[in-house]
């Protein structure tokens, strides 16, 4: 298995400069690559990366995306004087040239391959392109938007070219809506276009009805073009990831890609004086663990935008730090999506029922009336939104305030949530020692505690652990599940002959220790004996018996599902409610349980385990009843990162599964705000 994160960059790209006055484009600025660059290296990441030198795109790999004769006029550009230079950049919407851009353009170009055949090559598993100028507004003929050549888009038709590809998802979280990837690609149904970008009704910049959630593609690629259309400013983390929640991944993973380019625009966090959205840099890092759950986490991240040089420097690390597998921080902010936003996500799920399984069973209908628009067109913007720069801009001294608030915010922000990584990423008690090398290498195998150890660390009664065996499972478990405590590893796995047992001894502990938060998940028909009423535990329970709805509170919920061998639904359970419920509560450990009966295969505990990593610093214990050789590998295989697991073929849930999620939704969505995906009650 390819292992590595690269890194491509050269100091050369930021010869490329503004040489005149120029408001709409004067925050496009060399800077904006040798401060990230630099904060790569303060936090000793450039250290831990691959690097990849950078060569020039070739005129035959940029005509994949351009027309020979905008190629020329870019090549002409090189013996302009300035005056020549300004004029010819008046031809095109807030975009400059200097006679350095040119070469720029292809070392971008050149950088984005390089990165796309490592990956593509087996030399590295991922990695991220740091590149000017930027490309995804530039199009076939012109230069838009700040952008000369459409980097990633060239690197689509450069994989399909060269490596054959069939299917590849590309993800653009700039706040601009990057319209060069959608028109070159809206009638291709082998590129899955993702686009979520400041709109509001048309109002910011591109300014263009295409960027709207109806825009769905063209002839054959009808559904592969997704847009989520911000319709205010201020979005946040929670925003961001109900839109991965119930929009992009559950389409996502039936569309299997093979490869994801990740047009990596960092505008979109907060400070930013384009974007104006409110989230952290850490969240950035939970988007990119996500989307390295698929295409056997082949993904190749190529810069953008982003012009808060604080915000994107930061940003740029925790993506960086994700594609290294390190654990993740706690997201912050309350786990609650606007109004405005479930209504944006409501009208993209609307619009692509027809396209994707995963949708077919919905009932959502599009919003015309939705909450922005009448403030939206009682304001008209006073002053339209124009080029690439908002109104904001102008009020220079008050911009500037804002960027030291935000400068002096992010600074006390990330020393809050950065922490030391565990020496050790996974640790087994298993019960067979036989066992142990089956394991993957980096798994740390753990001996048991003797029982006196056990007795003066953990409180139990004397009739629940009666018998040999109990004592036994106990010793074992507690030893993996003191060192996540004391933070000497991330996460462990634990055979148990008595799980139930095993976990409600953990959960004591856990409660001992002075964690305010535990979320637990059993796997399989398992009841546990322990009070739940004080928002410490949340218990969720994936099981082939039949609930009633009362059986569900908020800080207990069953969830009836049962997975036919042949046929692998559980995408759509831990997409459509786990994932989103577990972001809600924000644990601070995990504790998975697989018991007897499962209702999921090993392909979906895989998936459960690998999305929850994002969550409680990656801190979590999974407790498997009996000896499983198979499953203890594939959980293993998960908890380690070391690879992707193997998933499995997405099949759509049956219409009986997706109503039992969608009355939980219903049910809990007040609670858990993270399951709204629609407005009606």
């Amino acid at each position: 298995m390819a292992s590595g994160t690269a890194l491509i960059y050269d100091d050369e790209m930021t010869s490329h400069k503004l040489l005149w006055d120029d408001p709409a484009c004067n925050i496009e600025v060399p800077e904006r690559l040798l401060t990230t660059y630099e904060q790569l290296k303060l936090y000793h990441l450039v250290d831990r990366c691959v690097r990849v030198p950078v060569r020039e795109g070739t005129e035959e790999e940029i005509m994949l995306v351009h027309s020979s004769e905008y190629l020329e006029v870019v090549q002409s550009t090189q013996a302009m004087t300035e005056e020549e230079l300004q004029r010819v950049s008046e031809n095109y919407d807030a975009v400059y040239f200097h006679p350095s851009t040119y070469h720029c353009a292809k070392l971008a170009v050149g950088a984005t391959l390089q990165l796309v055949d490592s990956v593509m090559s087996g030399k590295v598993c991922n990695g991220i392109a740091l590149v000017r100028p930027p490309g995804h507004h530039s199009q076939r003929n012109a230069a838009n938007g700040f952008c000369v050549f459409n980097n990633v888009a060239i690197a689509a038709q450069y994989a399909k070219k060269r490596y054959g590809l069939q299917r590849i998802l590309i993800v653009d979280w700039d706040v601009h809506h990057g319209q060069g990837i959608q028109y070159i690609f809206e009638e291709d149904p082998s590129v899955l276009y993702f686009s979520w970008h400041r709109y509001e009704h048309q109002q910011f910049w591109p300014l263009l009805r295409e960027s709207d959630y109806d825009a769905v593609g063209q002839g054959k690629g009808k559904g592969f073009n997704i847009n989520v259309p911000w319709n205010k400013v201020g979005m946040g983390n929670s925003d961001y990831l109900a839109a991965f929640f119930h929009v992009l991944l559950p389409v996502a993973f039936e569309f299997v890609p093979e490869l994801i380019l990740v047009s990596s625009g960092y505008d979109s966090g907060i400070g930013d004086p384009e974007g104006h959205m409110d989230a952290t840099p850490e969240c950035f890092a939970h988007l990119t663990h996500f989307l390295m759950q698929l295409a056997d986490g082949r993904l190749c991240a190529v810069l953008e935008g982003g012009y808060h040089l604080k915000s994107l420097s930061e940003s740029v690390c925790m993506t960086v730090k994700a594609l290294l597998r390190d654990p993740l921080p706690q997201i912050s902010g309350e786990m609650a999506p606007c109004l405005s936003a479930v209504e944006s996500i409501q009208n993209v799920r609307a619009a692509h029922i027809p396209y994707w399984k995963c949708l077919m069973y919905e009932e959502e209908t599009p919003i015309e009336d939705v909450s922005t628009k009448s403030q939206q067109m009682m304001e008209a913007q006073l002053v339209q939104t124009s080029a690439h720069s908002t109104v904001e801009q102008a009020a220079g001294t008050t911009n500037t305030d804002e960027a030291i608030k935000t400068d002096k915010f992010l600074e006390s922000h990330m020393k809050r949530i950065l922490f030391p990584m565990p020496p050790v990423k996974t640790a087994a008690a298993v019960i067979s020692k036989a066992d142990a090398h089956l394991l993957p290498v980096s798994v740390q195998v753990e001996n048991e505690m003797n029982e006196q150890e056990l007795k003066a660390l953990v409180r139990f009664d004397a009739e629940l652990v009666g018998e040999e065996k109990v004592i036994v499972s106990l010793q074992k478990m507690v030893a993996v599940l003191d060192k996540i405590l004391m933070k000497a590893v991330c996460n462990g796995i634990v055979e148990s002959s008595v799980a139930s047992v095993s976990t409600t001894v953990a959960l004591k502990h856990c409660f001992d220790s002075g964690l305010q938060r535990v979320l637990c998940i059993i796997v399989g028909d398992m009841d546990l004996e322990i009070d739940l009423d004080d928002g410490k535990l949340l218990l969720m329970n994936i099981c082939q018996k039949q609930q009633t709805e009362e059986t569900n509170s908020k800080y207990r919920i069953s969830l009836n599902w049962k997975e036919g061998a042949e046929r692998n639904t559980s995408f759509y359970a831990v997409l459509g409610i786990i994932l989103p419920v577990a972001y809600s509560y924000q644990p601070d450990l995990i504790i998975i349980v697989i018991g007897p009966n499962r209702s999921l295969g090993e392909n979906g505990i895989s998936l459960l385990i690998s999305l929850l990593k994002g969550l409680a610093e990656s801190r979590i214990l999974v407790v498997v009843q009996d000896t499983e050789i198979k499953l203890l590998q594939t959980v293993a295989t998960a908890l380690t990162g070391v690879s992707t697991p193997d998933f499995g073929v997405y099949a759509p849930a049956s219409q009986e599964s997706v109503l039992e999620i969608k009355q939980l939704r219903r049910q809990l969505k007040k609670e858990w705000k993270m399951l709204q995906c629609s407005v009606r009650d």
